[in-house]
């Protein structure tokens, strides 16, 4: 009965964390200033992580706490989170982003995708909300 209740807890545990870091690619539309980047997740625990995202033209960092709820399909998570951004490619930008969307781990192959939304506010130069930011991220995952 042991062994039984540990192989229930180990399983348990590999379906919370299907990654720990991931690296890769977000394609974005084209209004925000965080838009084509890099992208760096770090899951802190099951259900937090921290995103860095860096785009080059225009130039923009970014980062991102993000909060993942599990559903009853086996990789699937939908997330949420906020953070800030600043940019200086065509001037000088900074601003508070949120994302919501949903995140996908293929089993024993080390790459996930995700779909967000991610709109931005800009704070500087001018306020200015920009909703349009949808995008698509793939990246490569390590444990």
């Amino acid at each position: 009965m042991l062994a039984l209740a540990l192989i229930f807890l180990c399983s348990e545990v590999k379906a919370q964390q299907d990654y720990r870091m991931a690296l890769g690619a977000r394609i974005s539309s084209g209004g925000p200033a965080l838009n084509n980047s890099v992208t760096f997740r770090y899951f802190m625990n099951d259900q937090a992580a921290i995103e860095a995202m860096a785009s080059f033209d225009p130039g923009a960092v970014g980062a991102l706490y993000e909060v993942f709820k599990t559903t009853n399909i086996q990789g699937f998570k939908w997330f949420f989170g906020a953070g800030a951004y600043g940019g200086f490619g065509n001037g000088q930008y900074f601003g508070a982003q949120g994302i919501v969307g949903l995140d996908y781990k293929f089993n024993n192959v080390p790459i996930n995708l995700s779909v967000d939304w991610k709109p931005e506010l800009n704070l500087v130069n001018e306020v200015l909300f920009e909703p349009s930011a949808l995008g698509l991220s793939v990246r490569f995952t390590f444990r």
